[in-house]
């Protein structure tokens, strides 16, 4: 059993011993064993929600090589995503629905990406960009990072203003998850300090980076965001006791108003505060998380991929939650290899194998922005 495992997770270059725990895999090695395992069962049709939520281009370009092989050998996919390049990439045919309801069934080549978005959402839908501003010298900088080696390896450095939004990109094996938990105290760094807004962190010590006012969005919602058998009302406000207290004892009359302000700010989709977390589908478990985060007003907010596997109208509600939180002095961190993640970033700094190749400004092009996560310096080409 092992040595046939072991020889299928190699096919899909996934390097883990496969007598590990899968609890301690990391969130794009879980993915691929998931994948793995359906794609090991000699099936003739497979269905894959969101395989490539957690995975980063190389990642993607095997499972789509590997789709590839098995579809010239007669399997079918259902192939279930909000992702619409990928979309557009593998599939033949796509049906929409929306609100429980179906919306249409086309063949992909015959479908614009308007007339897609609008099927799934209603209407058109554009995402939030940043647009190119300059953040005078004396706004006060929020977020200093000054010499942070993660135990991987990986290695930041930056100052952030109040109201700045700063963009981390990188592929799977760059490390930018690694420095951002490294920053909010999931991790405990080799070296360096993290500084905000004028108070040094304790290196890996989550209380202590709450205390100085950091929010996060971590990368795994389902393990490190959300309690699903908790109410939403619950999970919004666990980190913030001290205000929905009355007399000493928390009050469930303060935490259901606080979670309906959340509920109505983000367009959470559910029937009330009272409702279990894990009702809920996945880009509306990514606002209550997202509403947990900012029931403490941060001063510091960290998002990695806050939009993995949601869909249309959700991404943009999130992204536009950022501008909202940016114009109240919020420093944000926003940690991704998603374009529409990074587009809102005032500039973007490069991870490439944990080392910073590149920083860009607010308009950078797809093309240049690719190129350096994948270590390519296009004026070398």
């Amino acid at each position: 059993m092992r040595r046939d495992a072991q020889r299928l997770l190699a096919e899909w270059s996934v390097d883990v011993d496969a007598r590990r725990p899968a609890s301690t895999l990391t969130v794009e090695q879980r993915q691929f064993v998931e994948i793995a395992r359906a794609l090991s069962f000699g099936a003739r049709f497979i269905i894959l929600d969101e395989p490539t939520a957690q995975l980063d281009a190389a990642g993607i370009k095997r499972l789509f090589a590997r789709i590839g092989n098995l579809r010239e050998q007669g399997v079918t996919f259902l192939y279930i995503s909000h992702h619409l390049p990928e979309i557009y990439e593998i599939c033949d045919q796509v049906t929409v629905f929306r609100d429980a309801r179906h919306i249409l069934t086309a063949p992909v080549a015959e479908l614009g990406r308007p007339a897609l978005v609008a099927a799934m959402t209603g209407e058109d839908v554009t995402m939030p960009e940043a647009v190119r501003r300059d953040i005078p010298p004396d706004v006060p900088v929020r977020l200093r990072v000054r010499g942070l080696v993660t135990r991987t390896s990986a290695r930041l450095s930056l100052e952030a203003r109040a109201g700045e939004v700063v963009g981390i990109a990188g592929g799977g094996g760059s490390g930018k998850v690694d420095v951002a938990e490294a920053v909010v105290g999931l991790t405990r760094p080799a070296a360096g300090t993290v500084t905000v807004d004028g108070r040094t962190l304790r290196p890996g010590s989550v209380p202590d980076a709450i205390a100085a006012g950091v929010g996060l969005v971590p990368q795994d919602r389902h393990r490190e965001g959300l309690v699903p058998l908790l109410s939403i009302a619950e999970n919004v406000t666990m980190s913030v006791p001290e205000r929905i207290r009355r007399r000493g004892l928390l009050s469930p009359k303060r935490r259901d108003a606080l979670a309906g302000r959340v509920i109505a700010e983000l367009s959470i989709k559910a029937d009330g505060p009272r409702v279990p977390v894990g009702d809920l589908s996945g880009g509306n478990q990514q606002k209550v998380v997202l509403g947990r985060a900012l029931a403490a007003d941060p001063k510091l907010l960290v998002l990695v991929t806050p939009t993995a596997g949601v869909d249309v109208r959700s991404k943009q509600t999130l992204l536009g939650a950022v501008e909202e939180v940016r114009r109240s002095g919020t420093t944000v961190l926003v940690v991704s290899d998603e374009l529409d993640d990074l587009r809102i970033c005032d500039r973007v700094l490069v991870l490439f194998q944990g080392r910073v190749v590149a920083e860009m400004a607010a308009g950078w092009s797809d093309n240049e922005l690719v190129a350096a996560m994948e270590g390519v310096d296009l004026g070398h080409v």
